[in-house]
Parts: structure tokens; C-alpha cells; sequence
């Protein structure tokens, strides 16, 4: 499986998940887990965007372009 690469594929991913998590093609535990993965990344950049605005910079960060 390739990694999701921006802000835009992680969103039609977990849209997925949703799905198949609505349609039972995945189990509650692996959702929760995948649901989970996707938060950290999230709260990760978050923490980023954070650190830029404290030194006042305006980055470019490729994860958030789309």
C-alpha cells in the first residue's frame, strides 16, 4: 500500500474507511486503528503549523498543499 502522500488523500481515505467500515468490509478494531494512525499524523502537522506561527513563519508544507 502506498502512504498518503497529502492532507487531500488522507480525506478520501478515511471517506473509505467510513464506507467500508458502514458496509462491514472492515472490522471495528482495524477502523478504530486506521482512525487512530490518521489523528496522529493530523495532530502532528497541527503541532507543526504551531511551531511556524510561535516564530512567525509562513512555511510551505508539501503534506498540506492539497
Amino acid at each position: 500500500m502506498k502512504p498518503v502522500q497529502n492532507i487531500g488523500e488522507l480525506t478520501t481515505k478515511l471517506s473509505q474507511y467510513v464506507d467500508d467500515l458502514e458496509s462491514d468490509v472492515i472490522p471495528i478494531k482495524k477502523a478504530s486503528e486506521l482512525f487512530n494512525g490518521a489523528g496522529k499524523i493530523i495532530s502532528a502537522q497541527k503541532v507543526r503549523l504551531e511551531y511556524f506561527a510561535l516564530r512567525k513563519e509562513k512555511p510551505t508544507i508539501p503534506f498540506l498543499a492539497k
